[in-house]
Parts: C-alpha cells; structure tokens; sequence
C-alpha cells in the first residue's frame, strides 16, 4: 500500500482548529464521494480518456483521508495513480488543484450543503453563492482588469482545430488577456498553452488560466497541466454562471454536444429582454475546414431561435488575430457599459439570468422525456428546454451517472415538436458524423432517441 502525506496548499493553509473539524466531518459525509472522485481525477491529469468508468476503474482500492495538525490540515492519499508523480514526487500543479477540490467540495460543500435539500434555490442567493465560491478561490481579485475571456469547445476535436485554438490563445496572450475554460483538454487546453507564449513574449509573468469545471464533468475532462487556478462548482448550470458573470468576453471554439449547451445557455440570457442593452461580445471561430460545423450550428440557432439570436455572436473563421483585436475593441463597449450602470468589472452583477437556467436539472429517463420540446412558449423557455436536452446527452455520453443510467434502461427518449426534433436530430447527426460526441477513435453509441 502506497501513502503520500500533503501538506495545505494557498488559502487551505490558514485555517482554524473549528474549520479544521468541520472539514473532517465533511469527509465523512454523502459529498465524500464525490470529494474522492474529483481527486482521482485531478491525479489523472493528461490521460486521454472521457469514459468516468473507465478512469475510475483501475483505481478501485484508491482512498483519501484528511489528517488534523495544529497547524491545519494535511490530505493523505492512498494508491495514488502513479501518473501524477514525477521521479517518486508528487506534480505541483496537482497538489494545488487537490487542495482546491477539498476548498470547494468539503469546505463550501459544508457552507452550503452541497449534498442535501437545503443548497440556495432562490435567483439571488444562487448568485451569491456563485460569487462567494469565486472570492474564496482568489478569483475576484485581479479580475477587475476586464481581460478575462472564456473559451468554450469540445474537448475531442482533432489536432487541426486544437492548433488553432492555440493560435488564437496566442494573439489574446499578446494583448494581455487571461484564459478561462472548462480546463479540460482540447479546445480547453488549446488557448490556454497559446497564450502562456503570448504572456511570454510580452513578458507577462502574472499570466491566469482558470478552470472551472463540476464534479460529474470533471472525470471526463480532468484539469489539463497549464490551469493555475482551478474551481469547481457543485453543478452545471452554477458553472456556467460563474462563466457568463466572471467572464468579460467568450469565445466559441468547434465542439459537441456540450459545446452546443453552453451556446444555448448564454443565447437564453442573452435574449432576455432585460439584457437588452448588456453588451457581450461572443465569438464562434474555427480553422479553415470548420465552415460545416459553424454552418450547421448557425442554421439550428435560426431555426430554433430566430434571427435575433443568430444577432448575438459573430462568426469569424480562420483569422486567430481578427478575434483576439474584435475581443479588445468590444471589451471596450463593455467597459463604457459597466461605468454607466456602476456595475463591478470583476463580476458581471447586472446581467440578469432566469431562474430555469439556474435550477439544477438531473436527467433521467423521465425528465428528459418530459422535456417541453416545442416551439410554443416564449423564447427563454425554448431556450432553457433544449439547453437541458443537450445536458442529458452529455450525461449520456460521459458523466458516470448518465452511462449507468443508459446502460440499465437504454437511451434517453427525447419527444416535441416534428419540426424542432427534425431540426435536433440533423444537428446531433452532424457531431456524430464529424467525431465530435467521443474522442477521436472511440466507437460512438447515441445516448439518445429521437422521436
């Protein structure tokens, strides 16, 4: 049996004798599970593999356990994958991105009562406790500079679009722009390591590269080596507002089905009249070659959404440095915005978000055939519904719970409208055919059927 004693690491180094004992009943608690599995996947780091089941499977006799000292508190792993060390040592960037795991699952686990009935539902309080996870990651701070642009994509895209995404990493790291992904590979990683050499060159030494990421997700898509400052929030939909609030600027990178619910996602806020005025610059962008994929993606959000929607982003192909200069000059506007209405620049406050895209939604059988995929209701709702059908296929294809799910009682049934299941279904048939549901040379198995 291996044992590997860590000593706390940023801000878990400073903590009480009280907080100490609050965490080691946290470990003891329902989150536990959740606690060990998004350790055993950052111990993971770098191994290409997007089936949760299958990275968890060989580590079956892997266990972590939190020691109390008078000092704080230390992490001891047991048959850690041998993957994470270096010459017997343990790799740095890991043992930071394991003390965040314990920060954000055990500690605000515990402060907010991650595993049980009693986590904020209410709009406000959710916002809040997405900021209060931000501030307590050191995320707020230097985020005021409004140079912080996410980057979204998919995480299986092939080596073309992956050099892509660096050059474009490239030009927002010359103009003195931070990285925020998903962290995991990719379309994730790929801006991340272009902008290190942008940072470089400039001779930027502070240079961030956030991710943020969620426990079920975080097994599929484990924090590639170039993340400093890793967050993972307790579910999807508050990690895709701590995006949409921390960010100042996205850009939307070829991806899959994921990629296309996180598109969703912001165009439901965007729509949203009260929005209106609230400049964000969004940009869709690809290779040369990735023209079908934009293509696809844009005639869908028309005919699901409607022009006003197809208004909200722009599409710029093959030109990384066409991007990174449209993100400096529209950052601009953001920031004339945000002095008029006296919002902060380190977290967008103002940007109002309703509350089907903040409530939780877990798909099952029953819930995803529920879903009210048809064409009348307002559009937020439209948007909200179909965002939540892309959630459960991404669960389907690689969130342990989903792949469970799927193997015990077939695929998810999605039923609504002909006209917009005809629509979904041309979509989702276009990512299979272009590999984009499963990293590259696995066999893809639809999680879904559309009826």
């Amino acid at each position: 049996m291996t044992k590997v004693q860590l000593n706390p690491v940023g801000w878990m180094s400073q903590l009480s004798q009280l907080e100490v004992a609050l965490l080691q009943d946290s470990a003891r608690s329902p989150v536990y599970k959740m606690f060990r599995n998004c350790c055993l996947a950052v111990l993971n780091s770098g191994v290409d593999e997007d089936n949760a089941e299958a990275l968890f499977s060989p580590y079956k006799d892997f266990d972590i356990t939190l020691l109390r000292r008078e000092r704080g508190v230390k992490m001891e792993l047991i048959n850690p994958p041998e993957v994470a060390f270096v010459d017997g040592k343990l790799i740095k960037g890991v043992h930071e991105h394991l003390f965040s795991v314990m920060r954000d699952l055990l500690f605000m686990g515990n402060k907010y009562a991650f595993a049980n009935e009693s986590c904020p539902t209410e709009s406000a309080q959710i916002t809040d406790m997405v900021f209060d996870m931000l501030r307590h990651a050191d995320a707020i701070d230097g985020n005021e500079r409004l140079n912080t642009i996410v980057c979204w994509g998919g995480h299986s895209i092939n080596q073309f679009e992956y050099k892509y995404t660096k050059h474009v990493g490239y030009h927002l790291g010359l103009r003195d722009m931070n990285i925020c992904t998903g962290c995991g590979p990719g379309a994730m990683k790929g801006p991340m390591k272009g902008a290190t050499i942008g940072h470089a060159k400039q001779r930027i030494k502070e240079g961030r590269y956030i991710g943020i990421s969620e426990p079920s997700i975080i097994a599929a898509e484990p924090p590639n080596a170039i993340v400093n400052e890793l967050i993972i929030m307790p579910d999807i939909e508050k990690r895709l507002e701590a995006f949409v609030r921390f960010g100042h600027g996205i850009i939307i990178f070829p991806g899959g089905v994921g990629t296309a619910e996180e598109l969703l996602y912001l165009l439901g806020i965007l729509l949203d009249e009260r929005n209106a005025e609230h400049p964000y610059p969004v940009v869709l962008t690809g290779p040369a070659g990735s023209e079908a994929y934009f293509e696809a993606l844009d005639e869908f959000v028309g005919k699901t959404l409607g022009p006003e929607a197809q208004s909200k982003y722009k599409i710029i192909v093959n030109d990384p440095e066409a991007v990174a200069r449209y993100l400096a000059t529209s950052l601009n506007e953001v920031e004339q915005y945000r002095r008029q209405s006296g919002d902060s620049f380190s977290f967008n406050w103002s940007l109002k978000i309703a509350h089907e895209f903040q409530q939780p939604f877990v798909p099952t059988h029953q819930s995803m055939a529920e879903l009210p995929l048809h064409s009348d209701q307002p559009i937020g709702k439209r948007a909200a519904a179909l965002r939540r059908a892309f959630s459960g296929i991404v669960a389907g294809n690689v969130k342990a719970e989903g792949i469970a799910l799927i193997k015990q009682n077939g695929p998810f049934a999605l039923n609504g409208d002909p006209e917009l299941m005809e629509r979904m279904d041309k979509l989702l048939t276009s990512f299979v055919a272009q590999q984009r549901m499963k990293l590259p040379g696995s066999e893809y198995i639809p999680c879904y059927r559309i009826s």
